[in-house]
């Protein structure tokens, strides 16, 4: 009998059944089975680490019944060719808007779903809309009436439909709830403006002392603001059985994005959150609140987690080592909270930041940030067109239509995205697993665990322009001592004697890393095969 082979034996009577919990520390024997079993539960839940595709209706596809639609976008309104790319206009002192955001391109609710097919090569869970309630801008942030599809994009059937092709494809559905503002071309505000007996005129904050006679969300004319103190004008939001957020959950939508979600307060988001909980168990609210991401949890289910991915870049600039990125991360989570962090969404970019290829120019650092954003607790969020390396320097020029040619087996960034998204389909610790991270210096290197030794992940990151050796203790007790993690990628194995893992990275790269769990002499590591 080998030596492998004996130790193999003996861990199997020596080691807990479990290792990893959910703090990301080592199992102690004492932990409750609830305890035990908690990371394998997670998986049961859409939301946590699901992939999340984001678009704007706009500018995804061209319709296919442009000709028929062309009367809805008549002056001021301008209607594009799909080959133009947005430039910026001027400020229109009439439309209290720049002329910029009534230039449109034409897509639709159906044209979008005749590219479901996309979204499901690349492996999507959730698509994630951005506004699509009867407005006047291309953008929609200005709702006119929350419970109209703009014409420009449809109607409530065609809403329908996609939601159940959606479903039929195994994926959920999420909208956007502007829920601060709306636009100053609704009839239900307007209506309120010009006569004071109105019964919504408190609904609003209208005063001669405010610019315009009413108070606008930041001073901007178009974009009227929600008097939200006023609790009838909370039950239409989102309170009342026949509200906005209930009646398009009622419909099949799975959750809601909530713009601006900070400036709601946690008050009014737990408030939103219950209402759609309530109509829609298991429905997914996020709030787009930005900065650190802890103490939320109470008021929505996640937020937008710009954090790590900024760190990332600091660390590619210099400006911060591997290590100093890990312990600011296991501070994250430790604040944040692994539960919290798993239905948060991770960003690259969005439609209010210049493109993930414009702000950070370089393939090398790009792809090191991507497999970051796939790797990290969370739900990564691939902006349209951001999956195929688009470029753009801020609104108007980040809101470009959909470059259906870049689609191609040879386009690189496409390809890392399916196969980072492969990965987490692949390995259910890096779509729920906890998160710890390991004592590198000029390395980032962190792990991925579930209640399996075997589901392990380690990534090991050199943000460096030289190859670098590290060792580092792994922090598996149940890794053996000779036991051996792969590179999923290049197979390169890299041994951990008595837990200290001795490591090299090539400069600029990432080493992806699982346990070698091929059987010796008839057993593995962790179990006799039979």
């Amino acid at each position: 009998m080998s030596l492998w082979t004996s130790v193999a034996i003996l861990s199997l009577y020596a080691t807990p059944s479990l290792q990893g919990s959910p703090s990301g520390q080592p199992v102690s024997p004492t932990m409750s089975k609830k305890e035990l079993t908690s990371v394998s539960a997670r998986a049961k839940d859409w939301r946590n680490g699901a992939v999340v595709y984001q678009v704007m209706v706009d500018r995804f596809a061209p319709s296919a019944n442009l000709d028929a639609k062309k009367g809805l976008y008549a002056a001021p309104r301008r209607l594009r060719n799909w080959s133009e790319n947005p430039t910026a206009g001027t400020f229109s002192q009439k439309e209290g808007m720049w002329t910029h955001e009534l230039d449109f391109w034409g897509g639709d609710l159906k044209s979008l779903q005749s590219k479901l097919a996309h979204l499901t090569d690349l492996g999507v869970d959730v698509l994630y809309l951005q506004p699509i309630f009867e407005a006047f801008t291309n953008h929609k942030y200005d709702t006119a009436d929350y419970k109209k599809i703009s014409a420009e994009y449809g109607s409530d059937a065609d809403l329908k439909a996609l939601v159940a092709d959606v479903h039929k494809r195994k994926m959920r559905i999420v909208l956007d709830g502007v829920f601060n503002h709306l636009g100053k071309t609704s009839p239900m505000f307007k209506a309120a403006l010009k006569n004071p007996k109105d019964p919504h005129r408190k609904w609003f904050s209208i005063d001669p002392k405010f610019k315009n006679g009413y108070k606008g969300w930041i001073n901007i004319a178009n974009l009227p603001a929600w008097n939200l103190e006023n609790s009838e004008a909370r039950g239409y939001l989102w309170n009342n059985k026949d509200s906005v957020v209930r009646h398009y959950l009622d419909k099949g939508v799975d959750g809601w994005r909530l713009d601006v979600g900070f400036e709601l307060g946690q008050e009014f988001l737990a408030e939103i959150r219950k209402a759609a909980h309530q109509t829609r168990k298991g429905s997914w609210v996020v709030g787009e609140i930005s900065g650190y991401p802890a103490e939320w949890s109470g008021a929505v289910d996640g937020v937008y987690n710009f954090f790590p991915l900024n760190l990332g870049n600091d660390m590619l600039q210099g400006t911060l080592s591997g290590g100093q990125v890990g312990m600011m991360l296991a501070d994250m989570v430790r604040d944040g909270g692994i539960e919290f962090l798993l239905k948060s969404w991770l960003h690259l970019d969005n439609h209010d930041t210049p493109r993930f290829a414009s702000t950070v120019p370089k393939l090398e650092d790009r792809q090191i940030l991507r497999a970051m954003q796939f790797t990290l607790p969370g739900s990564p969020v691939v902006y349209y067109g951001t999956e195929l390396g688009v470029e753009g320097n801020g609104d108007p020029a980040n809101r470009a239509p959909m470059p259906w040619d870049k689609v191609t087996k040879d386009n690189v960034e496409l390809k890392l995205t399916k196969e980072l998204i492969a990965l987490r389909k692949k390995h259910v610790a890096l779509r729920v697993g906890d998160f710890s991270t390991l004592r590198s210096d000029r390395l980032l290197s962190y792990l991925r665990t579930t209640e399996n030794l075997r589901d392990t992940v380690m990534v090991v990151i050199n943000p460096t322009d030289q190859a670098v050796s590290e060792v580092f203790p792994s922090r598996l007790g149940r890794l053996l001592s000779w036991g051996e993690m792969e590179d999923v990628k290049t197979k390169e194995r890299f041994r951990s004697i008595t837990g200290i893992m001795r490591i090299s990275v090539p400069a600029k790269s990432v080493r992806i890393l699982t346990p070698v769990t091929a059987p010796v002499d008839g057993y593995s590591a962790y179990e006799r095969v039979k």
